[in-house]
Parts: C-alpha cells; sequence; structure tokens
C-alpha cells in the first residue's frame, strides 16, 4: 500500500519534522502531498512556476494554491521572469535553485519530491543512450542531501490508481506531451518499444539502478580500505582503472562535472608530475584547481579577483540586463562618496521595489549567496548603505526613472 511504503521511508530516514514539499500539482506531487496529509503531516509546499505556458502556468499555480488553502498547508510560490529558456537543463537549474533557496529560507533541512520508478527508468536510459558508468546506473538516489525521495519504488499506475481513488484532481502540464524535450521522447516512445521486448521493462531498469548500487557500494568500501590513495608514489603504481576510479570518485563527491575524457586527461596529468619536487596544477572548475606533486594530490581552492567597473550613461537601454548578468544600469545623480568594498558589519541595503531597509546579511540569504562566498564579494556602498550587490540586485535609491546616469559592471581581474 502506497500510504504504508511513505510512512515506512520517513521513518528510515527519521523525518518528522518540518518539511519542505516540491509541488508543481501534477499527478506525483499531489499524491505525495495528499499521503503525507494521511500522516497527519503539514509540510510546506512549494512551487515554481518556470512561466513557459502564460495563462496554463499560472492556472496551475492557482490549483496548488487552493489544494494547500483547502487543506490547511502553507504554500509558497516564486515565478521566473520571462525569457528564460525553455531545456530540460535550464528547468533543472532553476527549480534546485529555488528549492536551496526556499530550504534557507523555511529554515528546514529536508525537501521531498514525487520522483517514482517510472522516472528512475528514464533516468537510466537517458544516460545509458549519454553514456555512464556505475555510477550512472544507480539512476536517481533516494536521498541526496537535503532531497528525500519517498515515492522511488512507486510507480507512475499505482500514483495514477491513488489520485483517482481520493478523487485528486492533479494538473496535466501540457509540455508532458512535447516529444522535444528528451524525457518525454524515452517515456512516449521509447520505453512502449522495449516493453514489446520485455512487458516489465521499467522494473528491470530499476532492478538494474538497485544492482549498480550494491556495485557501488563495494567498490566504494574498497576505495576508503585504501590507505593514502593520494600520495602519488602510492596512486602510481595503481592500475588505469584503479586511478581512473579514484579521480571519477573525486569528481563526483566534489560534485564537479566529469566525463570519461575529463577523467583521462586528469589521470594522465597527475602520472606526468609524479616527479615535480614543486608540483603544478590544473583547472578543474573555475574556482577549484587539482595540485599534483611527487609527493601529494589534492584539490586547491582559488578565489577570482572583481572588480566593478563604473561608466557615465547617458541612454536608457531597450532592455535591462537580469542581475545574473553582473551589469546594472543606475542613477547615481545626487549620491556622492560612494565606494566600493566588501561587506561590513552593519551593513544594510533598500532592496529595489522593497517598501523598507533590511539588513544585508538578511537579503543575501534570500538571494540563496553560499556563507562561504560572502566575503569574497564586493558592493557599491555610501557609508553603511549598499547601493548594488552585483549578481544580486540594486537598491532602490539609485533606481532609473528617465535615463541612467552610470553602467555598473563586475569585472572579473585575475586568478590567484
Amino acid at each position: 500500500m502506497l500510504k504504508n511504503k511513505v510512512e515506512a521511508f520517513l521513518k528510515k530516514h527519521s523525518i518528522s519534522k518540518t518539511v519542505l514539499v516540491a509541488f508543481s500539482g501534477g499527478y506525483d506531487s499531489m499524491c505525495l502531498l495528499n499521503v503525507l496529509l494521511e500522516l497527519n503531516l503539514h509540510p510546506i509546499a512549494i512551487h515554481l512556476n518556470h512561466n513557459w505556458r502564460g495563462e496554463e502556468s499560472r492556472q496551475e499555480e492557482e490549483n496548488c494554491r487552493k489544494f494547500c488553502h483547502t487543506h490547511g498547508l502553507e504554500f509558497y510560490s516564486e515565478t521566473l521572469p520571462a525569457g528564460v529558456k525553455a531545456t530540460e537543463t535550464e528547468a533543472r537549474e532553476a527549480r534546485y535553485d529555488f528549492f536551496e533557496r526556499c530550504a534557507q529560507k523555511f529554515n528546514s533541512k529536508i525537501v521531498l519530491t514525487a520522483h517514482n520508478a517510472d522516472d528512475n527508468a528514464e533516468t537510466i536510459l537517458y544516460r545509458i543512450a549519454k553514456g555512464t558508468g556505475i555510477e550512472g546506473l544507480k539512476g536517481i538516489s533516494p536521498v541526496r542531501g537535503i532531497y528525500y525521495r519517498p515515492l522511488l519504488t512507486t510507480y507512475r499506475t499505482e500514483i495514477e490508481d491513488y489520485c483517482k481513488k481520493h478523487n485528486l484532481t492533479p494538473n496535466s502540464d501540457s509540455s508532458n506531451e512535447n516529444t522535444k524535450y528528451k524525457r518525454n521522447l524515452i517515456r512516449k516512445n521509447i520505453l512502449p518499444e522495449l516493453e514489446k521486448i520485455n512487458p516489465e521493462a521499467k522494473s528491470a531498469l530499476n532492478t538494474l539502478s538497485e544492482n549498480a548500487r550494491n556495485d557501488a557500494e563495494l567498490v566504494n568500501e574498497y576505495l576508503t580500505s585504501l590507505q593514502d590513495k593520494f600520495n602519488t608514489q602510492n596512486f602510481i603504481k595503481y592500475s588505469a582503472a584503479l586511478q581512473n576510479r579514484i579521480v571519477y570518485n573525486l569528481l563526483c563527491e566534489n560534485n564537479f562535472e566529469y566525463d570519461k575524457k575529463h577523467v583521462e586527461e586528469i589521470v594522465k596529468f597527475i602520472n606526468e608530475n609524479a616527479c615535480s619536487k614543486n608540483g603544478k596544477t590544473r583547472s578543474i572548475t573555475g574556482e577549484t584547481l587539482l595540485f599534483a606533486s611527487e609527493k601529494e594530490i589534492r584539490l586547491v581552492k582559488e578565489r577570482p579577483v572583481y572588480s566593478i567597473r563604473i561608466e557615465e550613461c547617458a541612454e536608457k537601454p531597450e532592455k535591462f540586463p537580469p542581475d545574473s548578468e553582473g551589469i546594472a544600469y543606475v542613477d547615481l545623480s545626487g549620491t556622492e562618496n560612494y565606494t566600493i568594498r566588501h561587506r561590513e558589519d552593519g551593513d544594510t541595503i533598500h532592496p529595489l521595489g522593497a517598501s523598507g531597509s533590511q539588513k544585508l546579511k538578511k537579503y543575501l540569504n534570500y538571494k540563496g549567496i553560499p556563507k562561504d562566498k560572502r566575503d569574497d564579494m564586493l558592493f557599491l556602498c555610501q557609508d553603511k548603505e549598499v547601493l548594488w550587490a552585483p549578481l544580486c540586485g540594486i537598491s532602490e535609491k539609485i533606481k532609473v526613472n528617465g535615463n541612467p546616469t552610470h553602467i555598473l559592471r563586475l569585472e572579473r581581474v585575475h586568478e590567484h
């Protein structure tokens, strides 16, 4: 019984406090939310309106709001600005950015998502088509960081039966029929063909996922047992397969992008510098280097250095750039003695469109800026008031009513 599955999952992971539920209003998330109500839990439902389908998207958000109001649940939603690319990657990144900010806003360490066994089967097929290893075949993880997935062993047919039995009226997203999106193509065209070969193809793919998780666990246990595997002289004695796996795990554990070529290039770099006394570095991401010398292999965090350039401007742009571009058109007329500096205790900001000022710390929390990056940020300030927080927004005090007087640009100077 579906309710019992969810209850067992919550008990296994000791989930009883305030949690957030990613609530699109579709069959999966409405089913999950209703089951939680049956279990006498009252989560906070969070909804991101991707704003791709105009009135349809707005109506789906309203349906979610009404469902929560009817059942006495707190509901929180945000709408993406128009113009965000309608791609699976953009949508996923926007959703998880939203979830992270909500977790901070509501001080919760648990976000429940309604991924199910069909989703897992589709994910495995997608990864096979793209090229993957054992880690990729593990599919969707039941628990990853703050994300927990109580329906992962439940198939969509069971979810649809539950919704019908409980007279629920989920949203029906028209974009789910568009096979230009790869997961829709897999669900509508590819899986049905596989089921002609094996009617239990979805179950077989989920079994493959479970087997891969078990095998990966064995491999990881072996890697954990290795002593000083990041000692370069130990590392170069390992087989090529083991060297690749150590580097692969290092990238995965730190949430870095990877592919077979990238892993092999890093392994080659380590071996080439196994006799280097001073050691050398190569870039892993924009802020992380891999250091390899004759003694050790380790990651090095590098801090990019930025500056704020202020240019005069006399014409209003056709379109104001989004905050994420690090460019702002502003009116600095009447604003004197401004400085460019890092944050200080007591800093405040009057966010654009807000009714009043707030502490900069609270503002950065709302914007979802990680705490470890805040000390590196530059701000345009006047005394203790922040006028521009690059990548976040401007102050109401320097908003443009007519023509802007200046353009502000965040520029990367160099790396060290």
